[in-house]
């Protein structure tokens, strides 16, 4: 994680957000769920536990798979993060972040890359991870 902080705040201003700290490289999700959540695809920053909320009472939580929920603001519908229930990591939109500047962060990985619609690609290489890969990652071990 850096030491750098970060604020941002929903559309409607309701609920503001700051991050103690967090890892300056930007990860895009393409799976079906980031899509039809986002209208594209989530772009975020890992900001582990860092995270502080003002105005909670606005703050709205889907419980959207066995291992993560998202959270948005129920007044404007912004979308505010991507937790994992385990450990309580969250991973924030990075457009939510008001003052990140371009050269601030790192545009590096792409998860669900089988799932990516042909209608775009990014022009710089990222480390890419394919829908198995990422279900692997959170299958339960066998016994």
């Amino acid at each position: 994680m850096d030491t750098r902080q970060a604020n941002g705040s929903c559309l409607c201003g309701k609920i503001k957000v700051k991050l103690g700290a967090f890892n300056s490289q930007v990860y895009a999700c393409h799976c079906g769920m980031c899509r039809k959540w986002s209208g594209s695809l989530l772009m975020s920053v890992d900001a582990g536990k860092s995270v502080q909320f003002e105005g909670e009472e606005y703050i709205q939580v889907y419980d959207s798979s066995a291992w993560a929920e998202r959270g948005f603001c129920k007044n404007c519908g912004t979308h505010l993060f991507y937790r994992v229930k385990a450990t309580q990591d969250y991973f924030l939109p990075i457009g939510l972040l008001d003052d990140i500047q371009d050269d601030q962060v790192q545009f590096v990985s792409q998860i669900y890359i089988d799932r990516k619609p042909a209608y775009f690609s990014f022009a710089n290489p990222t480390q890419t991870m394919t829908e198995a890969q990422v279900m692997a990652m959170f299958a339960a071990p066998e016994e």
